[in-house]
């Protein structure tokens, strides 16, 4: 729940000042399509962890922006999300890898039958 505020939600509320919001929402509604591909794909498997893939060109993007936004905008909510949707989406990553190397060493089995 947390990924989907900070990836498609919260973004809403910047996207008239910050393009990291339009980057930021764009790269959810890749990462979306992408979910959808590899659901039809290997259905509700581990192999799901790459779907977050798109994320890593936006995080660079992200950090490489922070410290611009750390002098523009200090003590704002906007900071705070930028802050958060960099800590949970490296987080993900950090889960979703351990699930690709969990399906490629055999753990393939759908974790929810009949998605495919």
């Amino acid at each position: 729940m947390s990924l989907l505020m900070s990836n498609m939600i919260v973004p809403l509320f910047f996207l008239s000042s910050h393009i990291e919001a339009w980057v930021v929402l764009g790269t959810a509604l890749v990462t979306g399509a992408t979910f959808i591909v590899l659901t039809a794909f290997s259905g509700f498997s581990r192999l799901l962890g790459f779907g977050h893939l798109p994320w890593v060109p936006m995080l660079v993007y992200l950090i490489l922006r922070l410290p611009d936004a750390q002098k523009q905008f200090p003590d704002t909510w906007f900071l705070f999300w930028l802050h958060a949707v960099i800590i949970l989406d490296i987080g993900s990553l950090i889960l979703d890898a351990a699930n690709v190397v969990r399906y490629y060493r055999g753990e393939q089995d759908e974790m929810v039958e009949g998605l495919s």
